[in-house]
């Protein structure tokens, strides 16, 4: 009669890959759950705000840095300046926020919140990446560096270590818009 076989009598290089296939699986599994949580908090920032997530940033960057240009804008958001554009745009559309030319220097054009985008920023809930990074400064030093050093490395190993991205925790393009009614993503220019 033929035991059965168990990892004790496996050869050793059977093991290790055994072991290595754990792991990769393992890292998969966790890049697949950070990106189902994303997905799943743009959703739920769409349905309960009607916003995506650089909508919502750009509201609250206007919020908190008050009579602002589209350049500081993209700046504190991480975001080119022509997105940013193409986002207020639709903020405008959808009555939110308004530009103004400046009165001191006409070349300059400032980003303003109108009381119904005010309105709006009360009623969304706080953005992914401020949870995530809540939780990432009460960290020890040697611990964000560790996990910085291999999201990075995982970026490279994905061919992904060159992409342009902002740190805007949103899975789909930076500037989709869901429109209420719609069943799918909707880009509006």
């Amino acid at each position: 009669m033929a035991r059965p076989m168990s990892h004790l009598s496996l050869p050793a290089h059977d093991l290790e890959k055994d072991a290595v296939e754990k792991r990769y699986d393992d890292v998969l599994v966790a890049l697949r759950r950070i990106m189902r949580a994303t997905d799943l908090y743009s959703k739920r920032l769409s349905k309960t705000a009607g916003l995506t997530a650089p909508q919502l940033l750009i509201l609250q960057a206007i919020r908190e840095l008050g009579d602002v240009t589209i350049g500081t804008i993209a700046r504190h958001v991480s975001l080119s300046q022509a997105t940013v554009t193409t986002i207020l745009d639709r903020l405008e559309g959808r009555g939110l926020a308004y530009r103004q030319r400046s009165t001191i220097d006409k070349r300059k054009v400032h980003a303003h919140l109108t009381d119904a985008g005010h309105a709006v920023l009360e009623g969304a809930p706080t953005p992914l990446q401020m949870a995530f990074t809540q939780r990432f400064e009460q960290l020890r030093d040697w611990e964000q560096s560790m996990i910085t050093a291999a999201l990075q490395r995982v970026a490279d190993m994905m061919d992904a270590g060159e992409l342009d991205a902002s740190p805007v925790l949103h899975v789909g393009r930076i500037d989709r818009y869901h429109e209420a009614g719609k069943t799918g993503t909707e880009s509006r220019y």
